[in-house]
């Protein structure tokens, strides 16, 4: 099951009502939540995740079950999240953290790691990091990932607070990682 932070009941629903409806959870949803959308109209799959990319959100992915399509989008404001100054300071690039001897952490949210994360990385989401610090050994190597580099530049700055000393931000994150993906969750 995917952990989202709202729920949209769009089942029945024809095209382009499931947009329509989506369009205004969204208005209702704060930057960086996940939106859940059940839709049953089978065009739902290509057109949420066109609009998502038209409007600057994050479509993370989409399963079917039982002929109901649960849709995946996670809220972003594209010039706000770009805009966000990384100022960890220890930055390696997504090669060397995959070269690494080390763990790496990925800090995106359950839903993003879900539909796909790089093999053998552990998922502890930047909500999460606080309470599950005992989970992680200070000792270790630990790249922290996310989408952008944005969530995991903070996590970072986190770990570095708690006393763990050999940390890097991944740069440029997920949405420049080209190799092969895992989508088990273990």
């Amino acid at each position: 099951m995917v952990k989202s932070d709202v729920q949209l009941d769009a089942k029945g629903l024809a095209c382009p009502m499931p947009i329509v409806k989506t369009k205004k959870a969204m208005n209702e949803v704060a930057e960086g939540q996940v939106l859940e959308i059940q839709a049953t109209d089978k065009g739902s799959v290509a057109d949420l995740a066109a609009w998502s990319k038209t409007v600057g959100h994050q479509y993370i992915g989409s399963h079917e079950e039982n002929g109901v399509f649960y849709h995946y989008i996670r809220k972003c404001n594209p010039e706000v999240s770009e805009a966000v100054e990384k100022t960890f300071e220890h930055t390696i690039s997504n090669e060397e953290a995959l070269n690494g001897k080390g763990l790496i952490l990925d800090v995106r949210e359950a839903a993003e790691y879900t539909f796909g994360h790089i093999p053998g990385a552990k998922s502890i989401p930047m909500g999460e990091l606080a309470e599950r610090l005992t989970e992680l050994n200070k000792d270790e190597t630990i790249y922290v990932i996310c989408r952008t580099g944005t969530r995991s530049d903070l996590a970072a700055k986190q770990l570095a607070e708690e006393g763990f000393n050999d940390i890097y931000n991944v740069l440029p994150g997920m949405t420049g990682y080209e190799g092969e993906l895992q989508k088990e969750v273990e």
